[in-house]
C-alpha cells in the first residue's frame, strides 16, 4: 500500500488508533515526500509557507477533515513553544519560536 505522506500543522491523532512519534531529518522527510508524495492537510498559510522551503515542494494552505489511514506516514511541524491562546503566528514569528520535523505513523 502506497500511501501520500500526510502533512499537518501539528501532531493530531485524527482518528482513533495506535500512532507513533519521533524526530525525523529535513532530509529524510524530503526523500519520504519526493518517493510517496504528498497530501497537504496544513491549516494555516505561515506552516504550508515553511513546509515549501524546507521541503522544496508548493506545499498549499488546505484545510481538511483529514483522517490518516492505517499504515500512512505525517510529516508533522511541532513548534518548540506552545503559542499563546488565540495566536496566529506568521512565518517570521515561527522561525522565532523554532520547530521541529516529526513523523507519525498511525499502526492500527
Amino acid at each position: 500500500m502506497n500511501l501520500p505522506i500526510a502533512l499537518f500543522n501539528g501532531t493530531v491523532a485524527t482518528t482513533n488508533g495506535l500512532y507513533s512519534i519521533q524526530d525525523i531529518s529535513i532530509e529524510d522527510a524530503k526523500n519520504l515526500v519526493e518517493k510517496h508524495g504528498y497530501i497537504s492537510a496544513i491549516g494555516h498559510k505561515a506552516t504550508a509557507d515553511i513546509l515549501s522551503e524546507v521541503l522544496d515542494k508548493n506545499v498549499k494552505m488546505h484545510r481538511v477533515q483529514f483522517q490518516q489511514k492505517v499504515g500512512q506516514i505525517a510529516i508533522v511541524l511541532k513548534l518548540n513553544e506552545r503559542p499563546p491562546e488565540g495566536s496566529i503566528l506568521d512565518k517570521a514569528e515561527m522561525e522565532e519560536i523554532g520547530y521541529k520535523l516529526k513523523i507519525m505513523k498511525r499502526i492500527e
